[in-house]
């Protein structure tokens, strides 16, 4: 295609959304002039079953509950005066609870200001607020934030080094909506350790935000943690950073919530108008369907040109991933859906692995994110009349010109700024995306089946380790793990208990000790000697 010819193409597939400062070019992926015709009656119902969701509508069916995110960034959409009230009275005690902290009203013993939030949860609980601190930070920000994020014995002591004897003046946020959640739990009480071992009185320093009447709201109650803040049963984990899941961590950090609120409901009602040409989250949609034949054939590799974005194609990971990767649809049959999200940040992907996108396997598209304002002062000319910001510019560009060339296809979104306002309507942009596409392809977007499995599956692991370590304990013996899988009547297992054995000998404060072999059948277990009666 010529020039001339993709100029007017990209004229005519450019849709802007002036109100929230975004823009989508879709002149790069090569549908024909049918494929809109075909798609809309299908694009039609999805706005009608969005619509529903957004009065609510049982949207997951297998919980029984509405889904009711969008509510959040939009109170007076709440199909009840309760729950109107509630999200109201929430989003008005984080901002009183922020200020209290900021102030002083509120602080740690010793009467110093909290200077750090340690956020302690997994998932939508940590990659929602992690990509908000991160795109938002400041040199202003009244508190750094930190995170764990995984039950990562040398995670967590790394965060712990680095807070050191700041320990006293961070502020601790445990987010986990069952209060139940393994990770968050070990998390939770690995960080009370690292207080009390400080001779730091943990619940001085705690926040809760949980669900009502959870095992960790009772736990907070009972300590006299500082507060607690609500976690719906309506709101799943991956939609909740407009909840105080991602609310309170922001507004501690000095981030403004209510300009991230409003970027959120902007975008909404932008992207609720079923005019499929004028609407991004209902064309972005579209193009999925189009890249991937409505049937996750390709990835999509997610490359925003800036430093700030970096964590944004994490946080779609969850997004997209948990909500499309399913196994039935909506009808019981078997579907195998999915979309799989992966990416970088230009022009550091030029160095990594756009040799492969230009000339390996075509088995994706790209979504480039641009954003126009380099940074908030001028810039400093690193050749004549050019800066480091046109370098960059020129680096997407011409990316984005070297992939088409060779028959790979993209989408590029284009932002004014990156400011609260900003990452609001991105977040909502793509939450309604993911919704919209769902809808195409008949899957149920709100549930995770394969994440409960998964959980079951660690159960049954740590139940094995007990009855293994029970064993070798009573038998005081060097035992294979075909020998120790036959004493436990569980043959079939020996796999696991081979893996389960060699993690505990790994870790010398377990008690077991390994005499290797050259194959796993040839290992030998045992209660370390120094173990012995």
């Amino acid at each position: 295609m010529q020039k001339t010819e993709l100029w007017y193409r990209f004229a005519s597939c450019l849709c802007t959304a002036p109100e929230i400062g975004i823009s989508l070019d879709i002149s790069r992926m090569r549908f024909d002039d049918r494929f809109f015709e075909q798609m809309e009656p299908a694009m039609q119902k999805a706005f009608a079953a969005m619509a529903d969701l957004e009065k609510g509508a049982i949207a997951n069916p297998d919980e029984q509950r509405m889904v009711g995110h969008y509510w959040l960034r939009n109170p007076a959409l709440a199909p009840s005066n309760d729950l109107r009230n509630e999200i109201e009275k929430t989003i008005s005690q984080v901002e009183e609870f922020a200020k209290k902290i900021h102030s002083g009203t509120i602080t740690p013993p010793g009467g110093n200001l909290f200077k750090n939030v340690l956020v302690v949860g997994i998932g939508g609980s940590a990659l929602g607020p992690q990509f908000v601190a991160d795109a938002l930070a400041s040199p202003n920000d009244k508190m750094r934030s930190y995170f764990l994020d995984n039950t990562d014995p040398d995670g967590m002591d790394r965060v712990f080094a680095e807070l050191g004897n700041q320990l006293k003046q961070t502020l601790v946020i445990v987010i986990s909506k069952s209060g139940s959640t393994k990770e968050t739990r070990n998390g939770m009480l690995e960080t009370q350790a690292a207080y009390e071992r400080a001779g730091l009185d943990f619940s001085r320093h705690a926040v809760a935000v949980t669900g009502e009447g959870s095992e960790l709201d009772r736990l907070a109650g009972s300590q006299g943690w500082l507060e607690r803040f609500p976690m719906w049963d309506w709101v799943g984990g991956r939609t909740s950073v407009t909840s105080a899941v991602g609310l309170l961590p922001a507004a501690l950090q000095g981030i403004d919530i209510r300009a991230l609120l409003e970027g959120a409901k902007v975008c909404d009602e932008s992207t609720r108008r079923p005019v499929t040409m004028q609407n991004q989250a209902a064309l972005m949609a579209l193009m999925w369907h189009y890249a991937t034949n409505g049937r996750g054939e390709k990835d999509m590799v997610m490359l925003p040109y800036k430093d700030r974005l970096l964590l944004f194609s994490r946080y779609l990971q969850q997004l997209i991933m948990e909500s499309l990767g399913k196994e039935l649809d909506l009808d019981g049959k078997q579907a195998s859906q999915g979309l799989t999200v992966y990416g970088n940040k230009g022009s550091t992907d030029q160095h990594a692995y756009v040799q492969q996108l230009r000339e390996g396997v075509a088995n994706f598209f790209v979504t480039f994110i641009e954003v126009l304002q380099d940074r908030e002062s001028s810039s400093m000319q690193v050749e004549k009349g050019i800066t480091s910001g046109d370098f960059l510019f020129g680096f997407l560009q011409g990316t984005r010109t070297a992939l088409y060339e060779k028959g790979r296809e993209s989408m590029t979104l284009t932002v004014e700024r990156i400011d609260s306002r900003t990452i609001g309507a991105l977040i909502a942009l793509f939450e309604r995306c993911v919704g919209l596409y769902a809808s195409l392809i008949n899957i149920n977007a709100y549930h995770q089946p394969g994440v409960e499995a998964g959980k079951k599956a660690a159960g049954v692991v740590i139940a094995l380790q007990l009855e293994v370590v029970d064993l070798l304990e009573r038998r005081r013996q060097l035992l294979t793990a075909d020998e120790i899988a036959a004493m436990l009547g569980r043959p079939e297992e020996a796999e696991t208990l081979f893996t389960i054995l060699r993690h505990l000998a790994a870790n010398q404060d377990r008690g077991v000790e390994a005499i290797r072999g050259t194959k796993p059948t040839e290992w030998q277990f045992r209660i370390r000697a120094a173990a012995q009666p």
